[in-house]
């Protein structure tokens, strides 16, 4: 299993300060806004990332960190497996990924995810 990157989420109920913080200040690039998250990407590292949620977290399925993983299916597999206690079940999301999110031993919520391949047009 390879993991691509891991981006902590955190909320906000300020995002226009989070973004003045992040992009001016730190220098970091707006690389998505879906209204409720977006998510801010160093320039000279991409997979140096970090995810504002608007407001509440539980929106986000409770998830304080976002794993990107190859294999999303098998690690759901394997956490049901272990009996890790799945708070989100396995969803393909409208905005593109594969995703689950699971209950670490500490307690906190781990968003473990994948982005789906585009749809091909059989020729």
């Amino acid at each position: 299993m390879f993991i691509r990157r891991i981006v902590p989420n955190i909320p906000t109920s300020q995002p226009e300060q989070s973004r003045a913080f992040y992009g001016d200040f730190l220098g970091m690039r707006l690389a998505m806004d879906m209204g409720w998250i977006v998510t801010y990407v160093s320039p000279v590292n991409p997979t140096a990332q970090i995810s504002l949620v608007r407001g509440d977290i539980s929106k986000f399925s409770g998830a304080g960190i976002s794993i990107e993983v190859d294999d999303v299916n098998r690690l759901h597999g394997d956490a049901i497996a272990r009996g890790y206690r799945i708070t989100y079940p396995l969803t393909d999301e409208a905005f593109g990924v594969r995703r689950f999110a699971v209950e670490d031993p500490s307690g906190v919520v781990v968003n473990i995810m994948c982005h789906l391949k585009p749809a091909t047009a059989d020729r």
